[in-house]
């Protein structure tokens, strides 16, 4: 292992967090709020990430040091991104420095992941700095802090893919371009385009321009951290509502979609196997969400609006709410719950298990169906026309397989709490999904804070867990991966 390389990289990337830090901290300057959390964290940050990135190293980076990095980059990013959080002191201080920090930690982690799952029983009495840190951390992780180091960073080559690879959702990850930095910089280019084009139809629905930039952040990143205590459905406007639905479906799409559409490859988008897939169960839930719902609105419109809204925000992973669908019929619920496994398209900005792995484990089954039925026959997985090799299959099932037995793991582990199984087992399932919320006590009402520090802390891993999908968090606790050779 290649320490070295790894702690110049971190330090590197925590130049990035420290940088990131400016805006919350103009943020309290405009709105004269106090702007010590930043003031403090900041220049700590950048000092730490300083000393990392100077320190001298060869360049000898390969994927062992590619998903220990993304792992530990992480961790760190959640601990420092805390510090903001704990230092304002509105979280709970009357709880201890030890609890108050795993609430911070949790609230950071929730940030960075994407999950949108919170600790606080109310957000609006928080300093708008702390809300502006809050979502801007969902924009930074939604693409990924990682993916936007190397757009900015020299000297490391092609061998980010390594990184590139450890971060990136998805069974398959390729670049777009030859050069690693340069569809680096596409990604965020599109990212930032759409980021602002929501921006502007939030504000023209008539939201202030605080709320359209903060939700358009947490629409962005897929995260779902709202500025009001009750969401989205604290605006009440339909208007909002719906454009939220569209972009929340927009980031779920693989951004290598729009990369096509702007070279003018429309055909090959419509002739994706994953987008045809998503769409589909997008479609479908909704319908038999509307007509399992239909008589408790005064409208069929309205009861398609909210529809569309829920399932494009747990299929997206977004996690905003503009009802409490924990009160909807079990069939509208346990629906819900089997979209938050199905999460978005890879390469977007969604969690959960990815449609395109979904897709490939149900042609899997397809095939050893026929390999019964026809035992002497040739049989391929096939995915957007070309067939998938033996070792992405082996991936999937292997991801899958790991999937549920860290739900199950982790199920068991917040099951000390004492919880109903309801609260407990969507509440492990929404963290590593990265979703936010989930049923019962942790529904789109509810909030995480009554969770144990032990049970905070083995879902704040969870959500790490989901973002980096499993194998690099695995790597950190790999003896073999601590070993220099």
């Amino acid at each position: 292992m290649n320490f070295r390389l790894v702690f110049k990289l971190t330090g590197k990337v925590l130049l990035v967090e420290s940088a990131a830090m400016v805006l919350p901290l103009l943020v309290s300057l405009v709105y004269q709020e106090n702007p010590m959390p930043f003031l403090i964290t900041l220049p700590l940050t950048a000092a730490i990430g300083l000393l990392l990135a100077h320190i001298r190293s060869d360049d000898h980076f390969f994927p062992r040091e590619g998903f220990f990095a993304v792992a530990l980059i992480w961790l760190l990013m959640g601990g420092f991104g805390a510090m903001p959080f704990y230092l304002c002191g509105r979280i709970y201080p009357e709880l201890g420095l030890f609890r108050t920090y795993i609430d911070c930690f949790f609230e950071a982690v929730s940030g960075f992941t994407t999950t949108g799952a919170s600790i606080l029983t109310a957000v609006e009495p928080l300093p708008r700095c702390i809300l502006f840190w809050r979502s801007f951390i969902h924009w930074m992780g939604g693409m990924g802090v990682l993916i936007l180091a190397i757009a900015l960073l020299p000297g490391l080559g092609g061998r980010t893919l390594h990184l590139m690879k450890a971060e990136s959702p998805g069974p398959i990850v390729s670049k777009l371009v030859p050069k690693t930095s340069q569809s680096s910089k596409i990604l965020y280019g599109i990212y930032c385009a759409l980021t602002g084009l929501q921006v502007l139809c939030l504000r023209l629905a008539g939201q202030p321009w605080f709320d359209s930039l903060v939700n358009s952040f947490a629409t962005a990143g897929t995260g779902g951290f709202a500025v009001r205590n009750t969401s989205i459905a604290a605006y009440g406007s339909p208007a909002v509502e719906i454009i939220i639905t569209v972009f929340m479906l927009l980031f779920s799409v693989n951004f290598s979609m729009y990369f096509l559409l702007l070279c003018g490859k429309a055909r090959q988008v419509l002739q994706s196997d994953e987008l045809r897939f998503f769409l589909t169960v997008v479609a479908g839930s909704i319908l038999l969400i509307t007509l399992n719902i239909s008589g408790l609105y005064p409208t069929l419109g309205e009861a398609v609006r909210h529809a569309a809204f829920q399932v494009g925000s747990i299929i997206s992973t977004t996690g905003f709410s503009s009802v409490d669908f924990d009160l909807w019929p079990e069939f509208s619920r346990v629906l819900l719950v089997l979209l938050m496994f199905i999460g978005a398209c890879a390469g977007s900005t969604g969690g959960g298990l990815k449609c395109s792995r979904v897709l490939l484990l149900c042609r899997c089954i397809g095939r050893e169906i026929r390999q019964v039925i026809h035992p002497r026959s040739v049989n391929v997985v096939k995915l957007d026309g070309r067939v998938v090799e033996e070792d992405a299959l082996r991936s999937v099932h292997i991801f899958f397989a790991a999937y549920i037995f860290i739900i199950l793991l982790a199920t068991l582990a917040v099951a000390v709490d004492n919880f109903t199984f309801g609260t407990t087992f969507t509440a492990v399932v929404s963290c590593i999904s990265n979703i936010g919320p989930g049923l019962e006590a942790v529904g789109p009402m509810g909030n995480f804070s009554a969770f144990s520090p032990v049970s905070k802390l083995v879902l704040s891993l969870c959500m790490i867990i989901g973002r980096l999908e499993i194998l690099p968090v695995l790597v950190l606790f790999s003896k073999n991966a601590w070993k220099r050779s």
